[in-house]
């Protein structure tokens, strides 16, 4: 094996810290001065002849790290972009890059230049040392953990070992140049993946100026991809995604990738994370980890819940409430009061018999076990997920992995636009601050900004309230008055066909209010100006999920929590703005409007989002290059080919646990009310996982690799909406389902020892005395002269000397209600921190192989060291010197050893 060793040469790190004199809000690449190595010039390269989808230079040698493209677009700024360039081109070839330019004339459309950057050797291993990555010292030869007997039924599921594991498992150490020997180098041109060069490279460019404007010095590509100076900048894809690269020095990932897991056929197979931590980075890697694990637990809770949703189905005849309801001589009987004022007449109860025995689908004994059961399942769901993280930071090298090395250093933006500077009292360096003052001021336009878009939110949910209000008077009217509605007025309930039309108008009032906000969210976090990339992405995923938090959930929330609570009762209902009368809720209860809001709200969201994800991208793609497509490789190069992708972005990940996080909330917030959600979630989700692969390795250029040892701050958000869904489910089965009264009735309110729940639906049903409705609220039509009807409520009938007061029995279900919230809510809190407590968050077998591999790490770190004080005693003359130095190395070996 072949280890290398190098020559420092003086770099750009090297020269920039030994430069104390110069200001240090200009990027590191500014003193560079690489004089000993030249790009090679045009002439001194071999033009053999090559395939323009080849990933190398003209050479074929140097690899192209990454890439970036501008338009020859004569106007008046023109002048101004080409110095620029050449300035910033100039910055980069001192920071050790070598760059080779496509002419406009070689490329398809003739108007695009393309400028190709590979990373030498030195700058590879000076910034591997800086951005501290890991590089293998020797093989790991810890055995394997004994493998569970039952894989071989998993058979099916798995992927060649080659496509799991496409590396050997190697200890390793951060990167220093000045022990190469001690790496297991064998090429230098492979030594570094492609997705470790090009986020080196992508540093570079983020920190390279390009001269100074209005006396303030600019730089990073990010700055010149705003001001249109170049069009574009990425990584290349290996090769093409439907055939293998012809060049044999190509990996080929991509193809692999495709082949084995952007394919919606192998729906079924495991993901090759390693595979995909090695081709997109350890960011990229953990979100599919992440998504793949929980769509696996959702595949549980999918079951149970379809067993739920199947007890209701098969006990749907035999349910007493729907049963009365239906009855000729029960509910047939039952005059109920109008639904509106003046307009509406009086009906019979038993037309609402089909919607009361829908309603039994999901409001049955199994909804109560179901909200318990999840509130379990969440918590199982992220303690497993801590000890399968955990696992992945010792697989992916990340355990001493604090903090992200490129998030903790400034944002080049914050350099930029903060002049003043004071010492840092860690470094004792001299660092850019914003103000106190200035950050008041910007925090106070971000919040005040955030609190007008959630007040519009809820605006928005009022006037859908009041169309609820204002259109429930019109269908109840419509419904009982007109004949050719009759045959589907059992089905369609004046209720639910408010409730399906005020869903699909508020999903609409939501996607719109989201689109808009998403880039207030942006630009208002870039007016605060976060002084890191951790800093800058927290703050915007707090802002996203707070608004989509409240936007996609409060119609939930209403029709949960507040519909049908404050209605009052027939001669004394409760206005909206003293115009609108408040809604009531089916006879049935309220919960199959919550279960028709979460379905459209949760499926349009999840269908939109598949079409925003897939079809989209594709149509673009297809649009951008419908020309280009048929040209043959020569003249189509693999530059071009990624140049006509869309982009994925800085903030593309983002969108996508944005995604996945408020699905998680409808499944865990509401799931009492809609025990097939975590069903929806799975089919989505095993879609979800081949769409985001599909169009990652299709549809996107390649994402600039990136480093992440966990899911970051959704973790905390999971956190918190797994201790809220206890509440809301509580709360759901005691106020918005009909399961606490009917077990009042059942234990201490009966008639009938034979059939306890029999007489049910009169019980619940109060007596109102037609002639106590006041002027101007009393049905215009009234055929049958009725004397009373009746409303869903617990109070004294005419002619009692508490009239129309709330009985003994409301009061008794009301704290029926409040004893099982706190039960419920105590016994689910108690199992949940007893299950958190008894599951460690990194797995024994992890924390052993860990101490292991520290272990051995740190011998080998030590012996190297050993060696090289050996052969300089062999040198030198000065023995005991030396000898003192082998004997103090020897020490710290035996206390390694020994610890």
């Amino acid at each position: 094996m072949n280890r290398l060793g190098r020559k420092d040469n003086e770099t750009l790190i090297e020269m920039s810290l030994a430069t104390d004199g110069e200001d240090s809000n200009g990027p590191l690449c500014e003193t560079i001065s690489n004089t000993e190595s030249e790009l090679p010039s045009n002439s001194e390269i071999n033009k053999r002849h090559q395939s323009k989808d080849s990933v190398f230079f003209r050479d074929g040698v140097r690899r192209i790290d990454f890439v970036l493209s501008y338009l020859d677009d004569p106007n008046k700024e023109e002048e101004k972009k080409a110095e620029r360039r050449r300035e910033f081109e100039k910055n980069l070839q001192k920071a050790g890059l070598e760059l080779e330019t496509e002419d406009k004339k070689e490329s398809e459309d003739g108007k695009t230049y393309f400028v190709k950057i590979h990373a030498p050797w030195e700058v590879l291993i000076t910034y591997a040392e800086v951005l501290n990555i890991k590089a293998p010292i020797k093989e790991n030869d810890i055995p394997p953990t004994v493998e569970n007997p039952l894989d071989c039924m998993l058979g099916p599921f798995r992927l060649p070992e080659k496509v799991m594991h496409p590396e050997p498992d190697y200890f390793t150490a951060p990167f220093s140049k000045s022990r190469q020997e001690l790496y297991l180098i064998d090429n230098e041109n492979t030594f570094f993946s492609p997705s470790r060069r090009n986020r080196i490279v992508y540093y570079i460019l983020t920190r390279c100026p390009y001269g100074t404007e209005e006396g303030k010095k600019k730089f990073g590509i990010k700055r010149l991809l705003s001001n249109g100076t170049y069009t574009a900048a990425y990584p290349l894809h290996d090769c093409q995604y439907w055939k293998k690269a012809n060049d044999p020095n190509c990996d080929n990932e991509r193809y692999t990738l495709y082949m084995e897991w952007a394919r919606f056929l192998r729906f079924y197979k495991e993901q090759p994370l390693d595979l995909i931590r090695k081709y997109y980075g350890e960011k990229i890697g953990i979100y599919f980890a992440w998504l793949g694990f929980y769509t696996e637990m959702l595949f549980f809770a999918a079951v149970v819940g379809l067993i739920c949703f199947l007890y209701g189905l098969f006990t749907m005849d035999e349910n007493m409430s729907s049963t009365e309801i239906c009855a000729p001589a029960i509910g047939g009987e039952i005059i109920m009061c109008p639904l509106c004022d003046e307009k509406c007449e009086y009906w019979k109860l038993n037309t609402t018999c089909e919607s009361s025995k829908y309603s039994h689908l999901f409001d049955n004994v199994a909804t109560l076990f179901f909200a318990i059961f999840m509130g379990i399942w969440v918590t199982l769901f992220l303690e497993f997920w801590k000890r399968r993280q955990a696992r992945l930071k010792y697989e992916w090298d990340l355990v001493d992995f604090e903090e992200e090395q490129q998030q903790l250093q400034l944002r080049p933006e914050y350099e930029a636009k903060c002049t003043r500077k004071k010492k840092n009292p860690v470094t004792q360096e001299m660092e850019p601050y914003l103000p106190l003052t200035s950050q008041a001021v910007r925090f106070c336009i971000s919040g005040t900004t955030v609190l007008f878009w959630i007040s519009l939110i809820i605006a928005s949910m009022i006037a859908v309230i009041v169309y609820r209000l204002a259109v429930y008077a019109a269908f109840a009217s419509i419904m009982e008055n007109t004949q050719t509605l009759q045959p589907i007025s059992g089905l369609l309930t004046p209720q639910l066909a408010t409730s399906v039309t005020a869903s699909c108008l508020n999903f609409v009032i939501i996607m719109i209010l989201n689109f808009l906000y998403e880039k207030i969210a942006v630009w208002i976090t870039d007016m605060e100006i976060p002084r890191t990339h951790l800093e800058y992405e927290n703050r915007l995923t707090m802002k996203m999920f707070l608004f989509q938090f409240v936007n996609y959930y409060s119609s939930c929330f209403y029709v949960a929590f507040f519909k049908g609570k404050f209605v009052g009762y027939p001669g004394t209902y409760t206005y909206m703005f003293s115009r609108w009368r408040n809604e009531e809720c089916d006879p049935a209860g309220c919960l199959i409007e919550l279960t028709t809001q979460l379905t459209i709200v949760m499926a349009g969201k999840q269908i939109w989002g598949n079409i925003q994800e897939a079809i989209v991208p594709w149509i673009w793609n297809w649009w951008g290059r419908r020309k280009a497509r048929c040209n043959p490789e020569n003249l189509y190069s693999r530059w071009e080919q990624d140049h006509d992708l869309q982009s994925f972005g800085a903030l593309g990940l983002f969108y996508e646990y944005l995604e996945m996080v408020i699905q998680f909330g409808f499944i865990t917030l509401f799931v009492a009310s809609f025990p097939l959600a975590p069903l929806l979630a799975l089919m989505n989700n095993i879609l979800e996982i081949r769409v985001d692969s599909w169009k990652l390795t299709t549809q996107f250029r390649r994402p600039v690799a990136a480093k992440a040892h966990s899911i970051g701050v959704w973790q905390e958000i999971l956190n918190g909406m797994a201790i809220l869904s206890v509440v809301t489910n509580a709360f759901i089965v005691a106020f918005t389902s009909d399961m606490i009264p009917r077990l009042v009735y059942y234990y201490a309110y009966f008639t009938n020892e034979d059939s306890p729940m029999s007489g049910y639906i009169n019980n619940s049903l109060s007596v109102f005395q037609v002639s106590d409705f006041l002027e101007g609220k009393r049905p215009e039509n009234n055929p049958e002269n009725f004397l009373t009807c009746r409303y869903r409520d617990y109070r004294y009938p005419p002619g009692h000397e508490k009239k129309y007061l709330h009985t003994m029995q409301f009061w008794h279900i009301l704290a029926a209600k409040m004893a099982f919230i706190i039960i419920m809510e105590h016994i689910v809190f108690i199992v949940k921190f007893f299950v958190a407590w008894m599951i460690p968050d990194v797995p024994a077998e992890v924390k052993a192989r860990i101490k292991r591999e520290k272990f051995l790490t740190q011998k080998i770190l030590h012996e190297y060291e050993l060696n090289k004080l050996k052969q300089k005693l062999c040198e030198c003359k000065t023995y005991e010197n030396m000898e003192k130095e082998v004997i103090a190395t020897e020490g710290k070996v035996e206390l390694s050893q020994a610890m």
